[in-house]
């Protein structure tokens, strides 16, 4: 038996304003990717890592793992034109016989603790399933059919309406699943409304097991995002 992680790092870097991909900024002095990879090489020696890059951003990193010194064992291999389409090219890296565990996770997420990845591949080796997710903990309202999307001043309060935040959570990565499962999941025909994992192998009418995350475990998509970041790493060091 033998586990898998397939770590997606798909960014352009438009909303940080930047030339270079999000996955590659630095956060305490080493790219946010390189973070996120030995996060799930500490959980694991054994673990089987599969990054998943566009092909045009394959030189770069292989430059930056020369000038970092970056020596981690793992497969890369191409990403495709959707999130799914990216996964589904790293599930073709895991023999299709494969017994174990298989989670994917963002590579923008440098965080994840070592106590969510375990209670996430120890869950799915139970139920063939999990998803970290954490309480939602500001006030959400709905917007309802016409009530505008475009600007605060074009929504009005009868258009919208406060839900009861204690029915939803937010969901992080890694999500992990029994390598079969997952492999058939990915077997079906893309559709726009799979947005994540747990999207997909819902589609065969399988249950997901939510696990609690962790906070900290956050997505780095904008320059605040780069802040709070380096809040962290300090923080830990």
């Amino acid at each position: 038996m033998t586990d898998y992680a397939i770590i997606l790092a798909g960014g352009k870097g438009l909303r940080m304003g930047s030339d270079v991909p999000k996955q590659f900024l630095p956060i305490g002095g080493l790219p946010v990717l390189m973070h996120t990879i030995r996060r799930f090489r500490a959980y694991s020696a054994e673990l089987r890592i599969i990054l998943v890059l566009p092909r045009e951003q394959h030189a770069y990193w292989d430059e930056l793992c020369q000038t970092y010194h970056f020596e981690e064992d793992y497969e890369m291999t191409t990403g495709g034109a959707t999130r799914f389409h990216s996964i589904r090219n790293g599930l073709q890296l895991i023999p299709d016989d494969a017994q174990g565990v298989v989670a994917v996770h963002d590579g923008v997420r440098p965080f994840p603790s070592l106590e969510v990845i375990a209670r996430c591949y120890e869950t799915a080796r139970k139920t063939r399933t999990a998803v970290p997710v954490v309480p939602v903990v500001e006030t959400l309202r709905h917007l309802g059919a016409g009530s505008g999307s475009v600007g605060y001043a074009s929504v009005t309060s009868t258009a919208s309406v406060t839900v009861p935040r204690d029915e939803y959570r937010l969901v992080q990565t890694p999500q992990a699943f029994d390598i079969q499962l997952h492999k058939r999941a990915y077997a079906q025909p893309y559709t726009d409304m799979f947005t994540d994992d747990a999207s997909v192998v819902e589609a065969l009418g399988h249950d997901i097991t939510l696990v609690e995350g962790n906070r900290e475990n956050i997505k780095i998509t904008t320059p605040f995002d780069l802040l709070v970041a380096e809040a962290i790493l300090r923080q830990k060091n």
